[in-house]
């Protein structure tokens, strides 16, 4: 039996996806940096950052429990909402594209929140990333896998999109030397979940899955794949 512990880190995930949107967009690690070498003094202001939140439309890969996390708190910033996945959901009233080449292209900001595995495997590759275009971000708050992190150190080195911001990768916790490199990438340590708060909910939830279990009870969250017998 598998288990796993939905639920208890959507909002933590959700949270850290919109601040690293907002890191990326408005470019604020680089501006920390101009602070930090002293060029506010020296150079005088952070240059007027190109991009911004305003009037933007958002395109979330994989509309789960964390996408729609996303989505509430985009919508509150006035973004509006697209989504691709497997199949159209019919509770939410976002647009939805069959194809993610199509939403790429008729979106701002492309945000993954997809799971890893064979079949999303570099999915976001270099038509995706063209058809974002030179004023779009990239946002993977999900698997590394998904990205093909190759071609989006092109993309980025060669303005073909504006920015990315990276919370995963492909090899944790090694990223590739091309992405290190670019100015315009806002690269995190895979901290989506990682507070003390919600890494304690995810322990708990672990412990009660097996109390549940060794009690003779269904597992509370067994993961859809697995089989199990309920006696």
């Amino acid at each position: 039996i598998v288990t796993n512990t939905p639920d208890v880190l959507t909002e933590e995930v959700a949270d850290t996806a919109l601040g690293l949107l907002l890191m990326t967009i408005r470019e604020l690690p680089q501006s920390e940096r101009w602070l930090r070498a002293g060029h506010w003094v020296s150079k005088g202001p952070y240059p007027l950052t190109a991009n911004t939140m305003r009037g933007k439309t958002i395109g979330i890969l994989a509309l789960g429990r964390i996408g729609k996390a996303i989505a509430t708190r985009c919508e509150a910033f006035g973004l509006t909402i697209a989504y691709h996945g497997r199949t159209k959901q019919d509770d939410v009233s976002y647009r939805y594209f069959e194809s993610l080449v199509e939403m790429a292209r008729e979106v701002d900001i492309l945000m993954s929140v997809a799971p890893g595995g064979a079949s999303t495997k570099h999915i976001i590759n270099a038509e995706v990333l063209k058809a974002l275009g030179p004023q779009g971000v990239l946002i993977n708050i999900g698997r590394g896998s998904v990205v093909d992190e190759a071609a989006l150190a092109k993309a980025l080195h060669e303005k073909i999109i504006f920015a990315a911001g990276l919370d995963v990768f492909e090899n944790e916790p090694h990223v590739p030397a091309d992405l290190m490199a670019c100015e315009n990438a806002v690269l995190l340590p895979h901290v989506g979940s990682a507070s003390i708060h919600t890494r304690n909910l995810m322990g708990q939830l672990v412990v009660d899955n097996l109390l549940a279990f060794l009690s003779g009870k269904h597992p509370l969250t067994p993961v859809a794949e697995t089989p199990f017998t309920h006696w």
